[in-house]
């Protein structure tokens, strides 16, 4: 059997079967902002980090195929790389953004793919950007695609227990209007790209 027939299978299985109901349902998500979503095939979305769970709400909501960066020891586990390649994922190392992990994702948007990135590079305690890295901004300016920034609501908080009772709390994914690519990878040019980034998706998260 095809090996990206696989793959398109184990990603609808994925989420049809399993990240629609949890996202739905569980945490009755909703998405606002679908205007805003670019024509072009390819772009990068740009967004804070809360949850283990970000990467494939946004994937669902979107209703594309999102690659996102995954730690490296994950492909080394045999089944649960098989099921993370599938949803397009790609190794970086150490949770850091390499000079390899930057040519990966480079080539998944020339090959007119979306990628996904959390610009904290970490998740957050109080799910607002914090402390904000460049990457996103210097794979934008090499590619020269569209930035959407894109704000995750109440994904750090996702559970609350009353009464020893688990509560789940309602997530909203909102979509921002499009930031263009740096016009330079000047540090310059990448640091302000960057900051328009971080103050457009915490604006959206208020």
């Amino acid at each position: 059997m095809n090996y990206f027939f696989i793959n398109k299978m184990i990603y609808q299985f994925i989420s049809k079967i399993i990240v629609f109901p949890v996202f739905r349902f569980l945490f009755r998500g909703e998405l606002d902002g679908c205007e805003n979503i670019p024509e072009a095939k390819s772009f990068i979305i740009v967004s804070n980090h809360g949850s283990l769970l970000d990467p494939p709400f946004l994937g669902h909501a979107l209703g594309r195929k999102v690659s996102f960066m995954a730690k490296q020891e994950l492909f080394n586990i045999p089944i649960l790389s098989q099921v993370i390649k599938a949803c397009g994922a790609y190794p970086v190392k150490r949770g850091l953004v390499d000079k390899n992990s930057i040519i990966l994702a480079s080539k998944k948007l020339l090959n007119q793919e979306i990628i996904g990135i959390f610009i904290d590079g970490t998740r957050q305690k109080d799910g607002f950007v914090n402390k904000p890295k460049n990457g996103a901004a210097l794979i934008a300016s090499k590619t020269k695609k569209l930035l959407l920034p894109v704000a995750i609501i109440n994904s750090h908080r996702l559970v609350k227990f009353k009464y020893f009772l688990p509560f789940f709390n309602k997530v909203t994914i909102r979509i921002g209007k499009p930031i263009n690519y740096p016009m330079s990878t000047s540090k310059i040019d990448i640091t302000e790209t960057t900051i328009k980034l971080q103050n457009e998706i915490n604006f959206l998260l208020n």
